[in-house]
């Protein structure tokens, strides 16, 4: 195995999903809360790793596809988005529960909770134009390699995404005010808010 490959991709990957976005958005919340950290950090890992290995394997292909797809994932993304920072909103503007873990309610929502990971990931199109697209593009630059490439860069989704659901834990003392949880739910709002305007206004 290319070491030297390998860890461009996994350098490559960790800078293009590191910033703030939907899904990094929602793996924090979850993460503070400490419900379904693991199967929430294991689906969006395991997302970005089928996206990238679609994007490596059919990049080619699918670039043909992409004008077909774009108006649906466009604006279906950001409805879902729109929707999403909503709830967020009314939480920071009305809930004044602290940051409590550990009850029977949120338990028995794994469903609902997975539900909202698949959409937030499989509905976004920025997430097919960083793995699909830019991480096809690149891997294109090394022939006979693009399988390390890709496996460089699935390592870095994994990394990061169970480093941040867990590692939130490290931020509940200051999450334990109701004040700080509406803060950070007002943030999440206007976070998937503005994914879903640059969506939209995209041309």
């Amino acid at each position: 195995m290319n070491i030297q490959v390998f860890f461009t991709g996994l350098t490559i990957g960790l800078s293009l999903i590191i910033a703030i976005g939907a899904q990094n958005a929602f793996v924090l919340q979850q993460g503070l809360r400490g419900t379904h950290v693991f199967a929430v950090c294991l689906l969006c890992a395991v997302s970005d790793a089928l996206l990238i290995l679609l994007g490596v394997t059919s990049f080619t292909k699918i670039i043909t596809w992409l004008p077909m797809l774009d108006p649906v994932m466009r604006y279906g993304g950001a409805a879902f988005l729109i929707w999403y920072g909503a709830r967020s909103l009314r939480s920071a503007l009305y809930s004044n529960t602290a940051l409590l873990v550990g009850g029977t309610e949120t338990r028995r929502n794994l469903t609902r909770t997975l539900l909202a990971g698949l959409a937030i990931t499989w509905l976004n199109p920025h997430v097919y134009l960083d793995t699909v697209v830019l991480l096809g593009t690149i891997s294109t630059q090394f022939p006979g390699d693009e399988g390390v490439f890709a496996s460089g860069a699935m390592t870095g989704s994994f990394l990061f995404f169970f480093s941040l659901g867990y590692g939130a834990r490290l931020l509940r003392p200051v999450f334990a005010q109701p004040s700080a949880w509406r803060i950070l739910e007002g943030i999440i709002a206007l976070v998937m808010w503005a994914i879903a305007a640059k969506l939209i206004l995209s041309v």
